[in-house]
C-alpha cells in the first residue's frame, strides 16, 4: 500500500521476549524456505489460505495455522491492531543475510498495509524503503510504503525475526497510524506507545479475511485503480506526453467497456471471455510504450498493468467456487516433478527475462522466483556447511533424502501462471532459474532424473558489462560477510570455485574470472548429458524475435504455447537498464583489458551455441 511517507511507527509496544519464547517453543520443523526463494530467508506461516501452512496464495479465505493456535500472545498482538487479519507470517533472515531490493506491486498489497513487529533483531539491522532506512527495534510496531522499492539487511551473525501482518486496516487501525511517528519528521513529545502485555485471561476474537479477490472486478474499483495508475504515471514515470496520452486512452477505453459489460453480466460468471478480451486489448494497446514508461520503484508499466488490473480483474477459473472434485491421494514430491526445466547461464545473461516469458506456458509451474533459499536452506547444501568453497554441487550431493527435501520444497510452492497452486495428486512440470544452478547441473540432473536444461547464451561482452554494473549497484550481494573476502565490495552473484585467489585483483578481472569459471563448468557438465536433455537459447533472438525463439524452445521442451508475443518483451524484475545491444560499451574501456583473457572460453561458448542440440 502506498503511504504518504516511507515509514510510520505505530504507538504500540509488545513484549518481544515473550514473543521470542513462544516462537522458539514451536521448533524448527514449522519454518519453511522463503516463498520467493530469497537466499538465507525463511518463513513460518501463521495465517494462510485455508489455514494451510504450505499454501502461500494471496487468494482465498485466510485462517490460522496450527503454529498460531499454539501462540496465545501472538494472537493478542494481532488483536491489538483492531483490524481484519490477512496473510501473516514470521519472517527470518539468517545472520549476514538480506532481502534483495524489490517492490510489492500486486493487487493484494495495493489495498493492504504491511505491519512489521520485530521480535529478534539488532541495532545493526537496517530496513531501507526508497532512499531512507531505519532500524526497527524489538517490540516496536511499524508500517511502510510497500509500493516503493525496499530491502532489508542483517549484517550480524544472529538471525533476525519479524512478525509480518497484512491487513486492509480499519478506522481504529488508521487512527493508530494517525497517532504514529514519522522517524524523519520533527519529533513529537505526544508519541507514547501503549504497552500491550500478555493477559492469560483474554482470548481475542480475531477476524480473518475471507474476501480478497473479486470474481469480476466492479467498474468502480477498476476505475479507481486506473485513475491511481494514471496519477502515478503523471507524477513519477518519465516519458513523452504522447506515451502518457496513449495509456490514458487505453485505460479509459477499458473502464468504459468494462462498465458496459458489467451492466449486462455483473459478476455472474457470464461474459468472462468478453471481459478477458478487454484485458488483453489493454496490454496490446499499451505495448508501444511499455519500455518507455517505468515507475521510480523500477517497475515497468506493463508489469504494473498486469499485476493491478489484468491478473486481478478476473478470478482464475480454478478459484471461482466450482465444484471440488473428489480428492485423490497426494503423489510423492519426486513423482510429481516430471521433466523439470532448469534455465542455466552465467549471471546477468537475461535468465529472468526468459524465465518470466516461458513461465506463461499453460502447463508450467514455478515458485515465482529464484530458488536460492530453497536449496541453500538444506543444511548439507549451504556454502557455510561446505567451507565456503563455492556453489558447486555434484551428483553425489543428491542423496535420496536431500533430493526428496528439495522436491518437496519445489512442489509446495508451485503455482501456475494464474497463481493457482498445483494439485498434489497430479504430476507437474516445474520451471526454475537461478544462476547458481549453472554450477549444479550434475546435482540437479541426478536429483531430477528426467530434467531438461536450457542454456541461455548471451554475448560475453554484454554479460560481463552487466555483471560489473551488478557488483557496483549493491543490489546483487549474495554473501555480505564472506570469510576471507577482504575487498571493498561484498561478494555478489554466484560463488565460483577459486574465488579466494582473486582477493587482490581489480573488479573487472574478478568478474571475468567469475564468468570464465561458470561457463567452463557449465559447458563441461552439459556435454556429459544426453543431447535430448539440453538445448541452447539465444538472448539476442529472445529480445529481437521473442515469438520465434519461444516457439522453438517450446518445441524442444514439448510445451504448448497460447499467447502472442508480437512486441518487445516487458523488462524483467532485475533489469538495471533497458536492453540495448550497445549498452556494454559504457564499460568498454575496462573490458578491453580482459577480453583477450576470456577469449578461449568465449570461443568454446560460441562453438557450443553453434553446435548444441536443438529440435
Amino acid at each position: 500500500m502506498q503511504l504518504p511517507t516511507e515509514f510510520i511507527q505505530l504507538p504500540l509496544r509488545f513484549d518481544a521476549a515473550r514473543l521470542a519464547a513462544e516462537i522458539s517453543a514451536l521448533g524448527e520443523d514449522v519454518w519453511r524456505p522463503h516463498p520467493q526463494g530469497f537466499a538465507g530467508n525463511d518463513a513460518m506461516p501463521l495465517v494462510a489460505a485455508g489455514g494451510d501452512p504450505d499454501n502461500d496464495a494471496t487468494a482465498g479465505a485466510m485462517a490460522p495455522t496450527p503454529a498460531l493456535a499454539a501462540c496465545p500472545y501472538l494472537r493478542q498482538v494481532l488483536a491489538s491492531l483492531g483490524s481484519t487479519i490477512g496473510r501473516t507470517r514470521l519472517m527470518r533472515i539468517v545472520g549476514d543475510g538480506e532481502v534483495q531490493a524489490h517492490a510489492d506491486i500486486s493487487y493484494y498489497w495495493w489495498e493492504r498495509v504491511r505491519v512489521h513487529v520485530p521480535v529478534t533483531t539488532s541495532p545493526q539491522a537496517r530496513f531501507q524503503c526508497g532512499e531512507r532506512a531505519v532500524n526497527m527495534a524489538a517490540g516496536e510496531c511499524w508500517i511502510f510504503d510497500t509500493w516503493r522499492e525496499h530491502r532489508v539487511s542483517n549484517p550480524v551473525p544472529e538471525a533476525r525475526i519479524h512478525l509480518v501482518i497484512d491487513t486492509p486496516g480499519s478506522a481504529h487501525f488508521w487512527a493508530l497510524a494517525g497517532a504514529g511517528r514519522d522517524p524523519f519528521a520533527a519529533r513529537s513529545a505526544a508519541f507514547a506507545p501503549a504497552e500491550i502485555r500478555f493477559d492469560a485471561a483474554v482470548e481475542p476474537a480475531l477476524r480473518y479475511e475471507r474476501v480478497n479477490r473479486p470474481r469480476v472486478m466492479s467498474p468502480w474499483e477498476l476505475a479507481t485503480i486506473a485513475a491511481w495508475l494514471e496519477s502515478e504515471i503523471e507524477r513519477e514515470a518519465p516519458g513523452s506526453e504522447s506515451a502518457r496520452a496513449l495509456v490514458r486512452a487505453a485505460l479509459a477505453a477499458l473502464t468504459q467497456d468494462w462498465r458496459s459489460l458489467w451492466s449486462a453480466f455483473g459478476a455472474s460468471g457470464e461474459g468472462i471471455a468478453e471481459y478477458q478480451a478487454l484485458l488483453e486489448r489493454l496490454l496490446a494497446q499499451a505495448d508501444p510504450v511499455t519500455q518507455e514508461l517505468c515507475f521510480s520503484n523500477k517497475v515497468a508499466l506493463r508489469t504494473a498493468l498486469r499485476s493491478l488490473i489484468v491478473e486481478a480483474a478476473l478470478l482464475p477459473e480454478g478459484l471461482r467456487g466450482s465444484p471440488v472434485p473428489k480428492s485423490r491421494p497426494a503423489l510423492r514430491a519426486r513423482q510429481r516433478l516430471r521433466r523439470a526445466i532448469f534455465i542455466v547461464c552465467p549471471p546477468r545473461s537475461g535468465s529472468t527475462l526468459l524465465f518470466e516469458t516461458l513461465a506463461q506456458a499453460p502447463a508450467l509451474f514455478t515458485s515465482g522466483d529464484e530458488s536460492h533459499g530453497l536449496i541453500e536452506n538444506i543444511g548439507t547444501l549451504s556454502p557455510a556447511a561446505r567451507g565456503w568453497e563455492s556453489n558447486r554441487l555434484l551428483a553425489e550431493d543428491a542423496d535420496r533424502a536431500t533430493a526428496r527435501t528439495l522436491a518437496q520444497a519445489f512442489a509446495a510452492r508451485a503455482h501456475d501462471r494464474d497463481g493457482r497452486p498445483a494439485d498434489p495428486s497430479r504430476p507437474l512440470r516445474f520451471l526454475e532459474k537461478t544462476p547458481k544452478n549453472s554450477l549444479r547441473v550434475p546435482f540437479l540432473a541426478e536429483a531430477f532424473g528426467n530434467s531438461t536444461f536450457v542454456y541461455l547464451y548471451r554475448d560475453p561482452r554484454e554479460t560481463l558489462s552487466s555483471m560489473l554494473d551488478a557488483w557496483r549497484s549493491g543490489r546483487f550481494v549474495t554473501y555480505r560477510n564472506l570469510p576471507g573476502w577482504t575487498c571493498e565490495l561484498p561478494w555478489s552473484l554466484l560463488l565460483t570455485p577459486g574465488w579466494r585467489e582473486w582477493v587482490t585483483l581489480p573488479l573487472v578481472e574478478i568478474v571475468a574470472r567469475q564468468w570464465m569459471a561458470t561457463v567452463e563448468i557449465l559447458i563441461e557438465d552439459l556435454q556429459r548429458l544426453p543431447p535430448e536433455r539440453w538445448c541452447v537459447a539465444s538472448y539476442s533472438r529472445l529480445v529481437a524475435e521473442p515469438e520465434a525463439e519461444i516457439a522453438r524452445l517450446c518445441r524442444f521442451l514439448g510445451l504448448d504455447w497460447d499467447r502472442r508475443l508480437d512486441g518487445p518483451l516487458p523488462l524483467s524484475r532485475y533489469t538495471l537498464a533497458a536492453p540495448n545491444q550497445d549498452k556494454w560499451k559504457r564499460n568498454a574501456a575496462e573490458l578491453e583489458r580482459i577480453l583477450p583473457m576470456i577469449e578461449p572460453v568465449a570461443a568454446r561458448a560460441r562453438d557450443l551455441f553453434a553446435l548444441a542440440p536443438e529440435k
